[in-house]
């Protein structure tokens, strides 16, 4: 079974119906909870990372509330994200987790291990940034220029807000691309205009948020981004890695936002020793 056809599940909890696809389960182990960045589906994660990952491990992606198969009003903060996903997680019967998150993810993550510090084991933050972080409060700008100009030069707004406009940063976008249509049977719902609005609301609002105390996390944590990334500008990376007392950084060039994408046949394997340690 792989990311291309593993079936996708419903998990009520909450008065709320999680959408949710797992693989790995043999592996064992700590479980691998990915946490989904601004406007994404089930659909939106690399194939290339969940079977990395599900070679060694069990690995876990649900919808949020309201996004995707998901049922329920959308969350309008990360708090509320943050709660929801520590719901679904405890209705899974797991008593710790790894978390992987990756942009709105990350933030997400952010505030499940300051809520429920037991429930966390490890974390893996990318392409993402504290609470407060400079440039946060502006991704509904980019998104939304990124948008206009994807549709007018017809292509997919990720080859923009994820990758750089330089010719690897180019062809990465378009391999990703590629990948994420992999799976043609029983694909994700897309994701509503209330929702995608609901989560730019969440995320101005953590842009202006207080930064928190993250000297309090301590937890091992690998933070990791692309040289420069236009929507969770990098110096957010560098800021969460000198704030996290057990922190790892890794920064790939020519690389933006979805570096975690581009560079995954590096990425995976250094998850995986991560995680292992």
């Amino acid at each position: 079974m792989t990311w291309k056809d593993v079936p996708t599940q419903s998990l009520s909890a909450g008065g709320v119906d999680f959408a949710y696809r797992e693989l790995g389960q043999h592996n064992g182990g700590t479980p691998v909870v990915f946490l989904v960045h601004l406007a994404a589906v089930l659909d939106n994660w690399d194939p290339r990372m969940l079977d990395g990952f599900s070679t060694k491990h069990h690995v876990v992606a649900f919808d949020n509330r309201g996004v995707g198969a998901s049922t329920g009003t959308p969350a309008n903060t990360i708090e509320q994200m943050a709660d929801d996903a520590i719901t679904f997680i405890k209705a899974k019967g797991f008593k710790q987790v790894d978390l992987f998150g990756f942009s709105m993810g990350g933030m997400i993550a952010q505030e499940i291990v300051l809520k429920e510090p037991n429930l966390v084991r490890k974390l893996i933050l990318a392409g993402t940034g504290p609470a407060g972080g400079p440039g946060i409060s502006n991704v509904a700008g980019v998104a939304n220029y990124d948008l206009l100009r994807a549709t007018f030069t017809g292509q997919d707004p990720k080859q923009y807000l994820f990758f750089t406009r330089t010719p690897n940063g180019i062809e990465a976008g378009k391999f990703f691309l590629k990948r994420l249509q992999e799976r043609s049977d029983n694909r994700d719902k897309e994701i509503t205009v209330r929702a995608y609005v609901a989560q730019l609301q969440a995320l101005g609002a953590w842009g202006q948020k207080q930064p928190a105390d993250l000297s309090v996390v301590r937890q091992p944590v690998l933070v990791v981004n692309g040289d420069d990334d236009r929507m969770v500008p990098t110096s957010n990376s560098y800021d969460l890695a000198k704030r996290l007392l057990h922190s790892q950084l890794i920064i790939y060039p020519d690389a933006g936002h979805g570096g975690v994408f581009q560079y995954h046949e590096d990425f995976v394997p250094k998850v995986l020793a991560f995680l292992a340690n």
